[in-house]
């Protein structure tokens, strides 16, 4: 019984808002996908079509993803289910220094009105205060591929990522190797770095017909057995050195064409490319594609006699698992997480070395092909978006309970 003269209506009240403080707050995250060019979609894009599906079937019903997405990016990221929301910003990476403004100055002002309490993005805006922030760090290119980066680019970056790094709550990254560069580059809590390793989309990369494969590519000017390297022409990804490979041992690899499957998105090294081509005077069995849509790209995998993969710095090395996956059997370099990834199913080479390069090229179309293909078709099946996802969700619960305890 309440007191003589009170009423039992405030101590409810009282007792109602502790309970609502107490209550753990849903879980909203914020992934920012601004960082993508929607007229030119990048590995990141791929990455996260994939990887946004597989959460959302992991979410629980007070759980949300929001998009932070521009007009111009939306319509590419469509039907992930109820629980996957948007936040519109003027711009994406069409219009870098606008975008990058707006990520910094309008999302601690957007973000709470969307109440969300996990931000997971590649770079730490200026103010962080209202939320969880997971930073999702895919490449350090700009402390060890840096000529591959435009300068203000390299300086924003190499500004940018110590400061992320110590106020992030997470940093997700995706290698073994990319941890000992990140520990290496900055200072960080080791304890925040969370691997979670990429994974291969299985419905689009699986073995076919190869016959098929090979008649369908006419179309791209490919008339021969080829050899495959597929990958934007960056430098540090090394087209160069296959190709000095390529001239020292074509005469051993019988008649097969070499095919340069992907965008000369440096424009300049793309036209050194050319040059060296016609230097090197093989210029009759080197077929220039250009970038392909996604799709396209396993029917190369499919139809190629070995997949040439020889960079020099990866955090990941994604087409290594695509090609194996494909069926395809796969050369790649032995520094960086190249060796990481293809776990003893590749054959591995110097890449500082056209010699070397050569002989694996060599070793992977001679009489172990076979295994070498059931090999990497079985290590590519170790890797799942599905896998992925939970790896990330759990990651975001995790950091979203400690803030629920912090504010409790």
């Amino acid at each position: 019984m309440p007191a003589p003269g009170t009423s039992a209506a405030p101590r409810d009240q009282r007792s109602a808002a502790l309970a609502r403080r107490a209550r753990p707050a849903p879980m909203r995250v914020g992934i920012n996908l601004l960082q993508d060019d929607p007229n030119n979609p990048s590995g990141a894009h791929w990455f996260w079509t994939r990887m946004i599906p597989e959460m959302a079937r992991l979410l629980s019903p007070e759980e949300e993803l929001h998009l932070l997405v521009s007009p111009r990016s939306r319509p590419l990221h469509q039907g992930y289910g109820p629980n996957v929301r948007y936040i519109t910003y003027p711009w994406s990476n069409e219009r870098r220094v606008p975008r990058t403004l707006s990520e910094h100055l309008y999302s601690p002002v957007r973000l709470p009105l969307s109440r969300i309490n996990v931000f997971n993005t590649g770079m730490a805006p200026v103010v962080n205060f209202p939320w969880s922030l997971v930073v999702h760090i895919k490449t350090m290119h700009a402390f060890t591929a840096s000529q591959a980066i435009p300068r203000l680019t390299r300086a924003y970056r190499r500004l940018n990522y110590p400061r992320s790094a110590r106020v992030a709550d997470a940093i997700i990254i995706n290698s073994q190797s990319l941890r000992a560069e990140v520990e290496r580059h900055l200072e960080v809590d080791p304890a925040k770095l969370k691997l979670i390793n990429e994974a291969v989309d299985h419905d689009l990369f699986r073995p076919g017909d190869a016959g098929a494969a090979r008649a369908h590519l006419r179309s791209y000017g490919v008339t021969k057995p080829f050899v495959l390297f597929l990958s934007s022409l960056w430098r540090y990804k090394n087209c160069e050195g296959l190709l000095r490979a390529w001239a020292l041992t074509r005469d051993q690899l019988g008649d097969r064409q070499l095919v340069i499957v992907g965008p000369g998105r440096n424009e300049k090294y793309a036209r050194e490319l050319q040059a060296l081509v016609a230097e090197l005077g093989i210029s009759a069995d080197v077929i220039f594609v250009g970038g392909v849509p996604l799709h396209e790209t396993v029917r190369f995998y499919q139809a190629a006699d070995v997949f040439v993969y020889p960079s020099f710095n990866e955090t990941f090395g994604l087409p290594i698992l695509e090609a194996m996956a494909s069926g395809c059997p796969v050369v790649t370099s032995d520094v960086s997480a190249m060796p990481e990834t293809a776990g003893g199913a590749a054959v591995l080479c110097d890449p500082n070395e056209p010699g070397s390069i050569g002989r694996a090229i060599i070793e992977a179309t001679g009489p172990g092909a076979g295994r070498l293909r059931d090999l990497g078709f079985r290590r590519a099946a170790q890797f799942t978006w599905a896998a992925t996802a939970a790896g990330t969700v759990e990651v975001y619960r995790e950091v979203a309970e400690r803030r629920n305890h912090r504010r409790s």
